[in-house]
Order: structure tokens, then sequence, then C-alpha cells
């Protein structure tokens, strides 16, 4: 995969090309093998931290992928449009307004040894910014080529934290700031098709706003901004994995993947016929 700046990025979304490319300062991709209304996302996929700042984190290799969304990326690989982070939410979380984005503490732990500089800061904001210039030009594109457009944002959670309920759900959808109407049966159309994943000797209990409640920036700057856009921010638990030690099951991540697939496509299909 090729890298490409910004403008350069912005410039094929104009054009209407189809490109999959690396961002220049690799912190995200874009792919668009075609142009259709529905977009995959996994934004939290990433753990790549910056060289010059190893110094100052105060969190270890593993201790920040136990906060990350490990394969999410690899969930929605065979997608026609798909955008996927690659930098640590621990530098800058993209689910997060600017002003919030970069953490001092998270999770009950202090991130840095030591403050960041101003222009350590402004780094990562311009990449949190830029990512969002894409987001906006890519979303726009979309409205303006069909009237609308859906946007799968996949996550997942831990579930082992101490405390926790043991009847966690598998599939979690975040909707508390969807209000419009029109989009409740895309919704409930949504919980069904998750419903349907299959993974032996694990149940699948699909639930909303039971985890997670959707009041992630990424929904939030998307929806405010275009009236006929959904995003379902979804959250897998992390069954896949042993979120404590980073080990991981192939076979629970393939049969998720091809789930989700499934789920998606079927879905998808159901937004495109109301077109």
């Amino acid at each position: 995969m090729h890298k490409l700046s910004i403008d350069g990025i912005l410039q094929k979304i104009k054009n209407g090309e189809t490109f999959s490319v690396l961002s220049e300062d690799r912190s995200f991709s874009l792919t668009i093998e075609e142009y259709t209304p529905a977009v995959c996302a996994a934004i939290h996929n990433g753990s790549n931290f910056l060289p010059e700042l190893q110094e100052k984190i105060n969190l270890s290799a593993n201790e920040r992928w136990y906060e990350e969304d490990p394969f999410t990326g690899y969930f929605i690989e065979d997608f026609p449009i798909r955008i996927v982070s690659y930098d640590s939410r621990y530098l800058y979380d993209i689910n997060r307004k600017p002003e919030e984005c970069i953490y001092e503490s998270a999770w009950g732990k202090t991130v840095w040894k030591e403050p960041l500089t101003e222009n350590e800061r402004e780094k990562l904001l311009a990449r949190h910014k830029q990512f969002y210039a894409v987001i906006y030009a890519l979303i726009s594109k979309i409205n303006a080529l069909f009237s609308r457009c859906i946007v799968y944002d996949i996550h997942s959670y831990n579930y082992q934290r101490e405390g926790q309920k043991s009847d966690l759900p598998l599939l979690n959808i975040g909707t508390e700031r969807i209000t419009d109407p029109q989009f409740e049966k895309y919704i409930l159309s949504w919980m069904d098709e998750l419903s349907k994943i299959y993974l032996p000797e694990i149940e699948n209990r699909t639930a909303r706003n039971e985890v997670f409640y959707g009041r992630g920036y990424f929904l939030e700057y998307i929806m405010s901004r275009f009236e006929n856009t959904l995003v379902l921010a979804t959250e897998i638990k992390k069954v896949y994995c042993d979120e404590n030690n980073g080990n991981i099951y192939p076979d629970i991540i393939a049969q998720l993947k091809s789930g989700l697939i499934t789920a998606i496509n079927s879905h998808s299909e159901k937004w495109r016929k109301c077109l």
C-alpha cells in the first residue's frame, strides 16, 4: 500500500477515484474499491506509537494493547470502503473531541511520565484533525452520490475486568445519541443481523446500550453534520483473545470475521434498497 498526503487523499475522493492508500504519516489507511452508501471503520484498531515519545510513555505495549481494539481492522478488510486507524489511542483518541483526545490519565493509569510539550501536543492534534478532514470529505462524497450513508463503526471491549458482570453481551450497539426516528428500523435490523452470528460454545447475546452507549466523538461528529447518515457504534466482546496477556484465538477470529461479513452485507443491502 503506497503512502499519500492528506491533500492527495482529499483530491482522489473529490474526483471519485478508487484507491487504497496509507496516509503519509502512517496514521491510517483508506480503501475505496467502489463507491457505495456503506463505510466500515476500525478507529481503535491501531497500536503504533511515535518513536520520539517512547521515552515519555508510562505504559508498556501490553498495557496499551489492553485498551486498544486488536483485529477490528482485520474484521472489515473485505469491504469496499474501509478506514482503519494505526495509531494507539494512547497517543490521541480518535473517538474523543480534539480538546479531550490526549489523555493525561486513562482507565485508572497515568499515561505520561512527564507532560507533553506544546509542540508534541500540536503534532498529535494535527493527526486527529487530518483524520476527520478525510472523514468529512468521504461522507460528503457518499452523500452527494447516494443522498445517504451508513457507517459500521467496529470496536471491541474488555469483559474480564475485576467487578464486571459475568453475563455481558457478545455484541453491543450504542444508540443513545441517535434520536432521528427514521433510523430505528435500521438499528433493529442491525441487531437482528448481529444476533445471527454463530460462535461454537460461545453464547451470542446482542444488546443495545448495555455496555456502551454510542457516546463517542466519531458518531457525534458524523451524525451532527450529515442528516441522512447513520453511524452504528458496535462493540465486540473480546472473546477472540485473552485481554490480559494478548494471546489470540485464530478460530474465533475467523468465525467472527465471517459472521460480520454476512451481517454487514445483509444489512447494507437493506440500506441500499431504500435509496
